[in-house]
């Protein structure tokens, strides 16, 4: 059913008329919702990604139960120093994860990255984003966007397409937070980031929806922040209205800077930073806390894939773990193992380099990335040999989803293929929404240049109602 519902919808885009206006309403639309990143629209396919209701439950459950483990792994990790030397914290990434953020998961809210072939055959996980994962107001206003679409329209006589939403799911995890660490009423909420992001007007978009909700929200950098008798504020910020106000008392931080970028910066002084000083001291909420450093690091995916740490979970998430996530190593000179053989793990790597990826412990936007099969046997050893000196990770290739998606390229409807993700948002251990990226590289990644973003809808026979 899914194959022929894109191709009833690439039929419709036949009509050169009417593919050409489903071009101009995706232009404009995204240009009046500022969706942008940095200077590039979001969209630059007409096409949604389509999913059945079993995919979408594939990943709920999948996703789900890895995301259960994780929770178990990050208690393990929290209460044994010596298993957290399998994540390579920093001394001051040690020293921030000692408070208790006051509510219960190390990661509010996360995303998976994940490939989801168009069959459903295979669902691999590539990375987690268990800090401050971006795109869920994004996806949410390109959703409604592309529900308007006339292409989308004439689909609908057909086929009924239902949105994934989950700003609301986002919103109520902040409460939750806020509740839990024992603020009540409605909390002032700083969105905080560097100034100059690509990401700023998706920060903009949620600045307008916690004000349509009631909630006054800034948007300010690490930068901007002070104490005043112990509370944390901003002492320059944008607000969602003009205010005389100098300063905004905050009750809330949710944190979209990461806390590498954080450490970085400010460096030997930053654990006297205001922002660490008011959550150390238990003045702030701040969502996701910096227990999420337990989770985001890369090598999570090496613990969890350890065959020593197996009994830590349970029989369901053994096996989601083992379908789901890839072989996966902090690199280090020794032994380890793969498929229950003893290895010496830097020989098997360059002797299977054309199966496996590079990837630095603690980055994003495709940063660093070394794909082996794509690479030289000499600047593979160059990559292992740098790899030793910073914390990175061994991955093994996964199966990639591939699917044809239409764009209109140089006023001609051009329908070609792209490498497609499905990442889907985790509240918890819950999923709810999804970002799906294209590309037509190897390095999906829109940070790093390559690709498009669509919304996610899940398709069924039958006429929207």
């Amino acid at each position: 059913m899914l194959q022929e519902a894109i191709n009833h919808y690439h039929a419709i885009l036949s009509d050169e008329a009417l593919a050409r206006a489903t071009h101009e309403a995706l232009t404009t639309g995204q240009r009046e919702q500022n969706l942008f990143f940095g200077e590039r629209p979001l969209a630059s396919v007409l096409r949604p990604r389509f999913l059945t209701g079993a995919q979408y439950d594939l990943l709920r459950s999948g996703v789900g139960a890895v995301a259960a483990a994780l929770q178990r792994l990050g208690d393990a990790l929290l209460a044994d120093p010596s298993l957290r030397a399998g994540i390579a914290l920093t001394a001051q990434e040690e020293a921030l994860i000692t408070r208790d953020p006051g509510y219960p998961h190390h990661s509010a809210h996360s995303r998976m990255d994940t490939f989801l072939t168009l069959d459903g055959s295979s669902l691999q996980f590539v990375e987690y984003n268990g800090e401050s994962p971006a795109a869920i107001a994004y996806e949410d206003v390109l959703s409604e966007l592309f529900a308007t679409l006339p292409a989308m329209r004439v689909f609908a006589e057909r086929y009924t397409c239902t949105p994934l939403p989950a700003r609301r799911r986002l919103l109520d995890t902040l409460l939750d937070a806020w509740h839990g660490s024992g603020g009540s009423g409605l909390p002032r909420i700083a969105i905080l980031d560097w100034h100059g992001l690509p990401t700023r007007s998706e920060f903009l978009l949620f600045q307008r929806y916690f004000y349509e909700h009631g909630i006054e929200a800034v948007i300010c950098s690490p930068d901007d922040l002070a104490t005043r008798d112990g509370r944390l504020v901003a002492t320059r910020f944008d607000a969602a209205e003009p205010t005389g106000a100098t300063e905004f008392p905050i009750d809330l931080v949710y944190k979209r800077v990461l806390t590498s970028e954080l450490l970085t910066r400010y460096g030997a002084e930053a654990l006297d930073h205001p922002l660490i000083r008011a959550y150390s001291a238990g003045a702030v909420c701040m969502v996701n806390s910096f227990r999420a450093k337990l989770l985001h690091k890369k090598a999570i995916f090496a613990l969890l894939t350890d065959d020593a740490l197996q009994d830590l979970f349970t029989s369901a998430e053994r096996a989601a773990i083992a379908a789901h996530v890839p072989w996966t190593r902090l690199v280090r000179a020794g032994q380890t193992t793969y498929q229950g053989a003893i290895v010496d793990l830097l020989a098997f790597a360059r002797r299977e380099r054309e199966r496996l990826v590079l990837k630095p412990n603690d980055e994003y936007g495709g940063k660093g990335v070394v794909i082996g099969w794509e690479t030289t046997p000499a600047d593979w050893d160059r990559a292992l040999a740098e790899a030793l000196q910073a914390p990175s990770i061994l991955q093994e290739r996964v199966t990639i989803a591939y699917e044809a998606y239409p764009a209109m390229i140089d006023g001609t409807l051009q329908i070609g293929r792209r490498l497609v993700d499905s990442d889907p948002f985790v509240f918890g251990t819950d999923v709810q929404g999804c970002l799906c990226r294209l590309s037509t590289v190897t390095l999906l990644n829109v940070t790093a240049g390559g690709g498009s973003t669509t919304p996610v809808f899940i398709v069924a026979q039958g006429a929207t109602a």
